[in-house]
């Protein structure tokens, strides 16, 4: 049996009324945070270059897929042919080139075939907003680049990345009045204005701010770890030691990276 069928009978025999439990039970929504997290645990995988767990979070992501498509059938809403006809044609719809015979867009111009993308996909949902299609659910740095990414593909965009560091600037000036008035609901407005501009400098770096930030958070929690083994070993309570030590333990962690 080749193996998409194998999974898909897997699914089946576990949705049976002799099945899983656990299996039974779900619906759509209740699988929505597995989903999440079995699709963080692929991208963790891809990070690390681990092919055998990029393997295996995939098969369970894949499941999970399946599920959600046997629930569908289930409820009479789509089933697999429908969802893999979904997917062949909205490819081919979006690679003319490939598929229908016409000019395909230049090897060489990877920004126009971008836009070539985005034009194609807007024809699909004619009528709505140039930001539709980005999922609410996004984590919020990711959504703010890909919110920002789309509307600067019709020209709503600063001209350079001096343009984002000038916005930077003003949104930082903006949140230090908004600290002297003391006003939350003001604070919070203007953290978050800061925060989407700096996510918009990253789209002119070509550093995704999800990844950046990922990346810092794991060197931050790397190097936390070191002086905490670093603090043990010397016998020092982390809890009660002075914020110099602590800073002076942290440098020492960052110059043996160093070294």
């Amino acid at each position: 049996m080749p193996p998409l069928e194998s999974l898909v009978a897997v699914v089946e025999r576990l949705r049976g009324p002799d099945g899983c439990p656990w299996d039974r039970r779900q619906d759509a929504r209740s699988l929505m945070p597995y989903l999440v997290e079995e699709t963080y645990e692929l991208v963790d995988a891809v990070e690390r270059g681990d092919p055998t767990a990029q393997a295996i979070e995939i098969g369970d992501l894949l499941y999970l897929l399946l599920l959600l498509v046997r629930i569908g059938t289930e409820a009479g809403s789509f089933d697999l042919d429908r969802v893999e006809r979904a997917a062949v044609g909205k490819m081919e719809r979006r690679h003319p080139g490939l598929f229908q015979g016409t000019r395909p867009v230049p090897v060489g111009a990877p920004m126009g075939s971008q836009a070539a993308w985005e034009a194609r996909k807007a024809e699909e949902r004619s009528g709505a907003s140039a930001l539709d299609g980005i999922p609410r659910q996004l984590p919020a740095l990711l959504r703010a680049h890909r919110v920002a990414e789309k509307a600067a593909r019709v020209g709503f965009d600063w001209p350079d990345r001096q343009g984002v560091l000038a916005k930077i600037e003003e949104e930082r000036d903006e949140l230090d009045e908004a600290l002297a008035s003391g006003e939350p609901a003001a604070i919070r407005r203007e953290y978050g204005d800061l925060l989407l501009a700096l996510a918009n400098l990253g789209r002119f770096l070509g550093v995704p701010g999800e990844d950046a930030l990922r990346e810092a958070s794991h060197r931050f929690e790397a190097r936390f770890r070191a002086l905490e083994r670093v603090a043990a070993s010397r016998g020092l309570d982390l809890h009660g030691s002075d914020l110099a030590v602590l800073e002076d333990l942290w440098r020492e962690v960052k110059a043996l990276e160093r070294a």
